[in-house]
């Protein structure tokens, strides 16, 4: 660029260089053809562009990076901020070919000029990760991420089913590890592809064999690292189903910690490693004869604290004094007894008492006044018909009949009639 005129349809920067502005004679400042160049640049827009990355710098959280052209015959720098950083895949690294939007940014104290990035992604992945997050959101909304529907794996498997690639370092890391924690381990493996065309279906057959087999109690699907595009066959739906629907406990153990396929998410663990899965899958034998012994140790501990405090309670209870002189207990219980039912004698045979002495006056009252104590005195009653006593001689003229009672019985007389009194 000979001159800072600007292009069709830009507004110039105010107090923008211009060539008329300077000459050798009256020079502008170099500040100012920055700010100039710089008020050029901010006019462009945002352009996506696509390369690989050649450099993958991370300073106080931004990434300082550079693009390469597939021609291989133009690069270029670029700026990632770290709140731009966060909305990115977290896998990005050196070598990947990814499509970026940047805006040219100009640096005024520096005269540097650059480009920062707003997003960015794999090439060729946009549609599949849109896909997959599409998937993912199906198979969510069905439950099959759900952890109440996942299996929980067993202590100490007697058979440990493996699908990995053949002679992979995935296969030896999962067999290195769990002999290391349990010698006697187990393993039916099934070689299969872990990537490409014959990922998927292959999977899926090693997956159903060992499932249906009786022995094997829980299942590995272990692969190494990779990038999102070999890892594709691990997101595949037809696999997804088949593990959700699978009887045995199925681990997945894919890539690194980053690595993150929809296996992940739809298996009943996820291992963040093959190694990983070794120690999730197989106790160690070595921590578990500790735990043993550590709670050997305190049963025996708590065995002998309780036995202790038992001894004490008994012999704190032998002490007692009912307990030295039992029959001490009895005798005071007995003269209470004796006592109670002394009380309760006297109880039921004072009214008993009573009525016996009331019962003797009103005998002797009735005695008084009966007409036997009179007869006892000598004195008789006459009886004639019926019964009637006689109380006026009139009553028995000569003749009657009179029946006359005594102290001692009775007998039969006659009336003579009435005698004239003495006088």
């Amino acid at each position: 660029m000979t001159s800072f005129e600007p292009a069709p349809g830009q507004t110039p920067p105010p107090d923008a260089v211009r060539p008329r502005d300077s000459s050798p004679d009256t020079p502008t400042s170099i500040s100012r053809l920055n700010e100039t160049i710089r008020g050029f640049v901010s006019n462009w827009g945002s352009v996506w562009v696509e390369g690989e990355i050649t450099a993958w710098n991370l300073r106080g959280g931004h990434v300082f990076g550079r693009l390469k052209d597939a021609t291989g015959e133009a690069m270029i720098s670029f700026r990632l901020w770290s709140s731009t950083l966060q909305r990115l895949p977290d896998d990005l690294k050196t070598g990947d070919r990814v499509v970026a939007c940047v805006k040219a940014d100009y640096f005024v104290k520096t005269g540097d000029f650059g480009f920062t990035v707003s997003a960015m992604r794999h090439t060729g992945l946009g549609d599949q990760l849109e896909r997959l997050e599409r998937l993912r959101a199906q198979l969510r909304a069905e439950g099959l991420f759900d952890p109440a529907r996942k299996q929980r794996l067993p202590f100490l498997p007697h058979v440990i089913g493996l699908i990995t690639g053949e002679r992979s370092d995935a296969e030896k890391d999962v067999h290195r590890n769990a002999e290391l924690r349990w010698p006697q381990v187990r393993f039916r493996t099934v070689h299969a592809a872990v990537q490409g065309e014959r990922c998927v279906p292959e999977t899926i057959a090693a997956l159903k064999t060992l499932d249906a087999d009786p022995e094997v109690d829980v299942i590995v699907i272990a692969r190494g690292g990779g990038d999102p595009q070999t890892l594709l066959g691990f997101s595949d739906e037809r696999l997804l189903r088949a593990v959700a629907a699978a009887s045995t406990p199925v681990v997945s153990a894919i890539g690194h910690e980053n690595d993150h396929p929809l296996l992940d998410d739809v298996a009943d663990v996820r291992a963040s490693t093959p190694t990983d899965a070794a120690k999730r899958v197989v106790p160690d034998v070595a921590e578990q004869r500790a735990l043993v012994e550590q709670l050997r140790s305190r049963a025996r501990s708590r065995l002998t604290q309780r036995i202790g405090h038992d001894i004490a309670q008994l012999e704190q209870l032998r002490t007692r004094p009912v307990l030295r002189d039992p029959e001490s207990l009895l005798t005071a219980r007995a003269h209470e007894l004796w006592t109670l039912t002394s009380r309760g004698r006297d109880a039921a045979w004072r009214p008993v008492d009573a009525a016996d002495r009331q019962s003797a006056q009103l005998r002797a009252s009735l005695r008084a006044l009966s007409p036997g104590a009179t007869l006892a005195r000598g004195y008789a009653i006459a009886h004639i018909g019926d019964g009637v006593i006689v109380r006026d001689a009139g009553q028995a003229p000569a003749g009657t009949q009179v029946v006359v009672t005594v102290a001692e019985g009775s007998f039969a007389a006659v009336s003579e009639g009435a005698v004239a009194e003495a006088g």
